[in-house]
């Protein structure tokens, strides 16, 4: 009893020890200043992903706005290569553009493997900074 219990123990350790490894870094790059809460139409930043999971084939990539999460900027959705790195320019999103503030903004990637969801990871990142 005690053996299948320090079992099912390490597996839960596995899989939440496989999932955190799954990340994303991004800076937002050269963007027009905006805090007018009208955003522009802006390349996408430069991303670092980190230990994508197995048989992964896209990954999409999605912005929130925390202080107003019903507005939709949008993403992108892209092949991954091994290297972890998307660079600027790899698709188009609506730019952060708090009216009169700062606001956080989260990034999401969905690592997929055709319509399978295989991990999510998330960044986080206040603009302006």
């Amino acid at each position: 009893m005690r053996s299948s219990i320090i079992a099912a123990l390490m597996m839960a350790v596995s899989a939440t020890a496989a999932d955190a490894e799954f990340s994303i870094a991004f800076e937002w790059g050269d963007i027009p200043a905006c805090n007018t809460g009208r955003p522009n139409v802006v390349p996408s930043p430069r991303f670092q992903v980190a230990d994508l999971p197995a048989g992964t084939t896209s990954v999409r990539f999605r912005m929130k706005d925390l202080n107003a999460p019903r507005y939709n900027h949008g993403g992108g959705a892209l092949k991954m290569s091994r290297s972890g790195i998307v660079p600027a320019g790899a698709f188009t999103y609506k730019s952060p553009c708090p009216p009169g503030g700062v606001h956080t903004y989260e990034r999401t990637a969905t690592a997929r493997k055709g319509n399978a969801t295989l991990g999510t990871a998330k960044a986080r990142r206040k603009y302006p900074e």
